[in-house]
């Protein structure tokens, strides 16, 4: 029987027995009235993380990144943002289908955002243009290959648009913090809100954060109720989420350093691609492939389970399932594959 690695998502984590501990034995109470004691735990240590008066929990990142979207913006309000980051291309058209904003798309293909580019936008409103509500930027950057942004060029970000409202999008921004070793604090000091998943490489098996000022996270918790998204005894699921802030932090680095192994043997496998390995710093294999879509195809059937983030765009990703071994197995698929001709 095929080996089976998958390299699909770092969401296909599953909990550890620790979690599932916590979670069975978790205090609960009613969430939507504020009352139960482990979110509220929760909530309390990622704000003091990110160094923010307060924060909320939420079932997944792209709710954390629309209630951003509603408390920051104003309906026909811009939104300045790379072309390709999640909140643009991955969430369904969410943005303007919950918040009737609109987006002015910059080039992030190195997994950043150039300040003239952004800077041009926001100019532009003195030509009747419409009013640059926000800025959101990514990090680590996803389709650019998990890609972390450096400190300096945030702060200059953040410095240069004024008063205007910067959302990080940080569903693996502990994977940047580990990776660069900038705290979770400066990253999150440049931003006016703020979010994170628990559920990628955390390990936990659901939930995401958001966190910004005291007045910010009280508008939040009523857009979450808008949207659905307030739960009641959550404290079972925040439960899983305080384990994984207190033990699955320091261990992505393991996922850093698998990552670089197969971004080295795929660039040996793909010459064609150009793809510079050393450009993979977190836990996140991407390039350009004209055959991208058959590859991976052809390699899952192989048992080697990755993904296309765009036509022609392949992407694998490392997490706490995959192994030395699992690594060590790519690398013997990848030294006879030759994808069919076609």
């Amino acid at each position: 029987m095929t080996r089976y690695v998958d390299l699909r998502s770092d969401t296909v984590t599953q909990p550890t027995q620790q979690m599932r501990d916590a979670m069975s034995t978790a205090v609960v109470g009613d969430d939507g009235y504020g009352e139960d004691p482990t979110v509220v735990a929760l909530e309390a240590r990622f704000a003091a993380l990110m160094g923010k008066e307060a924060a909320l929990f939420l079932p997944s990142g792209v709710m954390a990144n629309q209630i951003a979207v509603r408390v920051l913006t104003r309906p026909g309000d811009v939104i300045v943002a790379g072309k390709s980051q999640h909140i643009v291309s991955f969430e369904m058209g969410a943005s303007a289908r919950n918040s009737s904003v609109q987006f002015a798309l910059v080039d992030d293909s190195a997994g950043s955002l150039a300040l003239s580019d952004v800077l041009e936008i926001i100019d532009a409103e003195a030509d009747h243009q419409p009013h640059v509500a926000m800025v959101s930027v990514e990090n680590t950057h996803m389709p650019s290959g998990g890609t972390p942004w450096e400190l300096n060029d945030l702060r200059a970000l953040a410095g240069a648009i004024g008063e205007r409202p910067m959302h990080l999008d940080g569903a693996r921004l502990f994977n940047a913090s580990i990776a660069t070793g900038v705290s979770l604090k400066d990253y999150a000091d440049t931003a006016t809100t703020v979010m994170a998943c628990l559920s990628k490489g955390l390990c936990a098996p659901v939930g995401s954060l958001l966190a910004g000022s005291d007045e910010l996270m009280h508008q939040a918790r009523i857009e979450r109720k808008r949207l659905g998204g307030a739960m009641r005894q959550a404290g079972f699921l925040a439960a899983a989420g305080l384990v994984a802030l207190e033990t699955m932090v320091d261990r992505l680095s393991e996922d850093h350093h698998r990552a670089r192994q197969l971004a080295e043997l795929f660039a040996d496998a793909f010459p064609e691609a150009d793809y510079d390995a050393s450009t993979c710093r977190t836990n996140i294999v991407s390039f350009n492939h004209p055959q991208a879509r058959q590859i991976v195809e052809e390699l899952s059937k192989l048992g080697v389970d990755g993904g296309t983030v765009a036509p022609r765009r392949v992407r694998f990703v490392t997490h706490a399932g995959v192994s030395d071994d699992d690594v060590d197995y790519v690398s013997d698929v990848l030294e006879k594959f030759r994808p069919a001709l076609r």
